[in-house]
């Protein structure tokens, strides 16, 4: 079963720049995304190249991702704030092709403490009681 969720997005460096006193709240791009697709196969957040380019992501470097249609070549994004479920943390994106869905991997649920529920879709970890909990051993 395909599960989605609602995914907020923000430019890291502009919100350094927004704590730093040097641009205004009002100025940071962001987007949010309703039906990102939760991925567990997938690592970590994979935006389409026209959201990358309206988030004003920087290129960092090209890497070589294994896909469902072989190894391709892919560019790592800077830095991006996502928030899903209220909970927040910062990854850099990894580009996917125009018309593909925001994918949410492993990597974000891990570090949000979030599971996938069957029934209920992405939901916090019943293990520990709706407390966000990360595991760092």
């Amino acid at each position: 079963m395909e599960q989605t969720t609602r995914i907020e997005l923000a430019n890291q460096d502009d919100l350094v720049l927004v704590r730093a006193g040097i641009k205004n709240p009002e100025d940071v791009r962001q987007l949010t995304v309703k039906d990102a697709l939760v991925d567990t196969g997938a690592t970590g957040l994979c935006l389409p190249i026209p959201l990358i380019e309206q988030l004003g992501l920087i290129p960092l470097r090209k890497i070589q991702v294994k896909t469902a249609n072989g190894i391709v070549e892919r560019f790592v994004y800077s830095e991006v704030e996502y928030t899903v479920l209220e909970r927040s943390d910062t990854i850099r994106a990894t580009e996917l092709s125009e018309g593909m869905p925001v994918l949410v991997g492993h990597i974000i649920l891990k570090a949000l403490d979030l599971c996938v529920d069957i029934k209920k879709g992405l939901i916090h970890n019943p293990a520990h009681d709706g407390e966000w909990m990360i595991k760092i051993l």
